[in-house]
């Protein structure tokens, strides 16, 4: 039997819209109740799912309905409230163009610093080094300080990175957005090319033809849960019906 890459079970987060109301000690570590507290409300709640390796996923939903949030706990940058993730592999995260760089490191200290924190080794940074530069279109900033560079420059660098990384899961929120359309055309056929190596896709968007041309399932979150998981042509046909859009 498959292992699965991805396997999430009622799953729930609490987020609190202010910092008053704060869980006590005794709430975190045992005797907590799961109902709300004057200011909590839950990001997500009673997910479930499976992912197989070589799958290609579109999360989708309106703003603020949890499908980023999810991304970030199949990542492990977030902790669950309830439930558990269960990710069989490393992942390879774009989901903010600033995670992992520092403003006033150059960029070549950045892309050694990023590329060592998810993983590679100093000499596998240096053999891939000149391919992060050239694919970022940065040769000419390698010096420049991070800080210094445009939201578009630092989505190619991130994406630069990570696509360069061989974990086994691509985890892709609408980072992507904000390159120029040329750049973006090049990073879709890099995961074009990473999907053809049999990686898992976890893709986050809100572009109806962006995620036709990498998925072939769909995650449909509302409500902050998951009311929708099938082939992604029907769950965007429920989307688009159900936001008036179809």
């Amino acid at each position: 039997m498959q292992t699965a890459a991805i396997e999430v079970r009622d799953l729930g987060i609490l987020f609190r819209r202010n910092r008053r109301g704060r869980r006590s000690i005794k709430d975190l570590f045992g005797g907590a109740s799961r109902r709300t507290r004057p200011g909590e409300f839950w990001a997500l709640r009673e997910v479930s799912f499976q992912v197989s390796p070589g799958e290609a996923i579109g999360v989708i939903g309106r703003n603020g309905q949890g499908k980023s949030t999810l991304l970030k706990l199949v990542a492990g940058v977030l902790l669950p409230d309830e439930g558990r993730v269960d990710v069989n592999g490393g992942v390879a995260p774009l989901i903010e163009i600033t995670g992992g760089f520092v403003g006033d490191l150059t960029v070549r200290e950045n892309v050694r610093l990023t590329a060592g924190l998810h993983g590679m080794s100093k000499d596998e940074v240096a053999r891939r080094y000149d391919g992060i530069i050239d694919f970022a279109e940065l040769d000419d900033f390698q010096d420049t300080p991070y800080k210094h560079l445009s939201n578009g420059m630092k989505v190619r660098l991130a994406f630069s990175v990570v696509s360069q990384l061989e974990e086994p899961i691509l985890l892709v929120d609408e980072v992507l957005a904000v390159g120029d359309k040329a750049f973006r055309e090049k990073c879709y056929t890099r995961i074009d090319e990473l999907l053809a190596e049999g990686r898992t896709l976890f893709f986050v968007s809100h572009n109806e033809r962006d995620l036709r041309r990498f998925c072939t399932r769909g995650l449909y979150l509302r409500e902050h849960r998951l009311v929708m998981d099938g082939p992604l042509g029907d769950v965007l046909d429920r989307y688009n019906a159900d936001t008036g859009m179809g």
